[in-house]
This record gives structure tokens, sequence and C-alpha cells, in this order.
């Protein structure tokens, strides 16, 4: 968490886990996405006891909409990215704006090093400007990509900070690695 060149803290958490399966990235205004969690959580915790099971990942990424939505005229100020496996148990990826407009894509980026990240995934996750076939990767390869997406994002943008905090989400559960990027 940082203002300006100061750095109040170096270990401030960006993903939530909401779900066993699903995870909100937020970055922006801490007191803001504080209390956009905790409103989800009070929410999926009313459909689990209302409906005896876990919410799932598109509808907590509808419910992220209808909220974000319903503060339109005083947003939160957070940027949100919403991951997890869908009802087929494939990956999926909700991008948002502060009012809850949001699509699902391949991939996302939200914050500082947005601009770095985004043309790098382009390229090596979605192939757009290449013209070689997509390969099937494995976990591993796209946690390797996802790692030196952001060792370029934290040389060149100085808000990236430390580490990164990297969730893998599979239908076992979620998995989570703390990847240092600066050393100095």
């Amino acid at each position: 968490m940082s203002s300006g060149y100061e750095i109040k803290s170096r270990n401030v958490p960006k993903l939530h886990q909401l779900t066993s399966k699903t995870v909100l990235a937020a970055a922006g205004c801490k007191t803001d996405v504080d209390t956009l969690t905790n409103l989800l959580r009070t929410r999926m915790q009313m459909y689990e006891h209302d409906c005896n099971k876990e919410m799932s990942t598109t509808a907590v990424a509808q419910m992220l909409s209808n909220t974000l939505y319903g503060r339109r005229f005083f947003p939160y100020y957070s940027f949100n990215v919403l991951a997890g496996l869908d009802e087929e148990g494939k990956g999926a990826v909700f991008s948002y704006d502060a009012i809850g407009s949001y699509e699902r894509t391949p991939f996302s980026a939200s914050g500082s090093g947005q601009s770095y990240l985004i043309p790098l995934m382009d390229n090596l996750v979605t192939f757009k400007t290449r013209l070689d076939p997509v390969p099937d990767m494995t976990v591993e390869e796209i946690v390797s990509i996802v790692k030196d997406a952001f060792v370029t994002a934290g040389e060149r943008d100085i808000y990236t900070g430390d580490a990164v905090e990297i969730k893998v989400i599979s239908a076992t559960g979620v998995t989570t690695e703390l990847f240092p990027l600066k050393k100095d």
C-alpha cells in the first residue's frame, strides 16, 4: 500500500478468496476494497444459508456487478478482477469498471502495472500479435509467465511492489504462492 513515493505497508494483500473457487483481485482505496469485500462476503453467506450451497463464480460475478452499479453515483474506488472456475470447471476471468460494467476475458490486469502487463499477456497468452498456433499450457507454464510479467512490470513501475501473490484455482481448491520481485 503506497501513497505517492511513500510506502505505507509492504504486506497488504490485494487478492481476496471469496469462495473455494472464486478469488477477487482489487486495487484502489484500501477502505473501499475492505468495505466491498465484506459486503460481498455477507451477501454470499446469506445466499449460502438460503440455498444451502456455495455461490458459483458466475453468480459472484453478477453480484459484484450489481453491487458496484448500486453505488454508481458515489462508486467504490476499487478496480476489480474476479477469477474462478465456472459451472463447467473452466477458468473464468471477469474484468470490471468502477460502476459494475463487466466482461469475461481470457486474462485481465488492474492497477499501476496494468499498462506493462496487458501487452505482454496479449502476446504470450492469447497470441494476438503472433501467427503461430496457441499451445495448450500447463499450470506451471502459466505461473511462470505470470512471474515473468510481474518481474517486467516491477522493474518499470515503482508502485507494483516487492512481491506478487499468485493464487492458482483448481477443482481441488486454491493454492497460494508469494513470489518476491525486488530484493533491493
